[in-house]
């Protein structure tokens, strides 16, 4: 994990209040934020989108020459971004809904911050310091998903604390004990636009040991098609995690060379087995990170996990992240009963998840690198998507 001690500003935090935490993230990223307690202030207006469970929702655009991105404040949700062609033509390239009502009853985890703890834990159940913990059991009553229900991060209001034209940061804390996590845990999100890319930070800290595991969870469409099958992809990495009925992996590591899933070399995300049928892929990549650059946070360096891309637009989009490991998604349980952004209907295949995380199950297994965060440390990660 990218976990760093922190203990001079970790007293400033601890309180949980978002004027810490704002202090906090502007220690660490160096940037200053204008906060009078909790009433924002920034430099762009904020559209009000709705309200979940009492709380007002709103939505941010930020821009640039080339691109566009609308962030909401319920589960820090990227709910609409389209890019420059070469032909000029801005195109959308991510699935999005309509209203809050839609985002609550009908999402996919569209354009969210999944977590605590994104991915699966196997019948919910971990030991931390010979403390053993039950969560709440969320997929099919048997394992636990991206954080569990309704009070998982990416289904929660969230606060939004700065924005510019270009920027946008926002915060979520969650209470000790929520659906069996330890530890209250502070989230802060940044959006950064530059240029034609989309880059996500995140920093947490916690007042008890626990878990934490997060992915950004936008389904990426880059021509507008009913689905992405006749995109192509190509994933850094030579191995995967096999997983069970219940996509539940128990470990192994398995050579990509050989099975379907062998995206070394960029290849149509359609998978035709033997009988003709799709192959379908919601399945974890150990990523090489063999080609790495200097990232925005100090310490921390990105690597080139996957390009996903559109003959038909002429669009790419290279993923570049901290997390070792990349989830491939490829939508096809998809069938949204409601209408998307400008009336699209998502069904099955309809947009492609590149999720930068850390393996599923690690509390479990701990030959994978650890998820483990302990007060004093700082929880970071940093995920690029790069369009062109």
């Amino acid at each position: 994990m990218a976990s760093v001690l922190v203990e001079s500003i970790w007293s400033k935090c601890s309180t949980g209040n978002v004027i810490a935490a704002v202090q906090f993230l502007a220690i660490v990223g160096g940037d200053a934020y204008s906060v009078d307690g909790s009433l924002i202030t920034g430099t762009r207006p904020m559209r009000h989108f709705g309200t979940c469970d009492g709380s007002p929702i709103h939505e941010v655009t930020l821009s640039t020459a080339d691109a566009e991105a609308k962030i909401i404040s319920y589960g820090a949700v990227v709910r609409d971004l389209k890019v420059r062609r070469a032909d000029g033509v801005m195109q959308r390239v991510v699935l999005g809904l309509e209203t809050i009502e839609d985002y609550i009853a009908h999402a996919p985890h569209f354009g969210a911050v999944a977590g605590r703890y994104a991915n699966r834990i196997n019948k919910g159940r971990f030991s931390l310091d010979g403390v053993e913990h039950q969560l709440l059991l969320n997929q099919d009553g048997r394992h636990h998903l991206h954080g569990g229900g309704p009070k998982g991060f990416g289904k929660q209001p969230w606060t939004i604390v700065h924005h510019t034209g270009t920027t946008v940061t926002l915060v979520h804390t969650s209470p000790d004990g929520t659906n069996g996590y330890p530890g209250t845990l502070q989230l802060t999100c940044r959006y950064t636009l530059v240029g034609k890319t989309l880059r996500m930070e995140l920093f947490a800290h916690t007042d008890k040991t626990t878990i934490v595991n997060f992915c950004q969870h936008s389904y990426f469409n880059l021509d507008g098609s009913d689905d992405v099958l006749d995109h192509t992809l190509a994933v850094r990495a030579n191995l995967y995690l096999p997983a069970d009925a219940d996509l539940i992996v128990n470990g192994e590591l398995r050579a990509v060379s050989g099975s379907p899933f062998d995206y070394r070399v960029a290849r149509p995300v359609r998978n035709p087995g033997p009988n003709g049928q799709h192959i379908w892929c919601d399945y974890s990549f150990m990523l090489r990170g063999e080609r790495t650059e200097a990232g925005v946070a100090d310490g921390l360096r990105l690597a080139h996990a996957a390009t996903f891309a559109s003959p038909k637009s002429g669009l790419s989009l290279a993923c570049w992240t901290t997390e070792p490991v990349l989830h491939v998604y490829d939508g096809f349980k998809l069938n949204v009963p409601v209408s998307g952004l400008d009336g699209a209907r998502y069904n099955v295949n309809a947009g492609l998840c590149l999720e930068a995380q850390h393996a599923p199950d690690s509390p479990n297994l701990p030959h994978f690198p650890t998820t483990v965060l302990r007060p004093g440390e700082l929880y970071r990660q940093v995920t690029e998507y790069r369009f062109a």
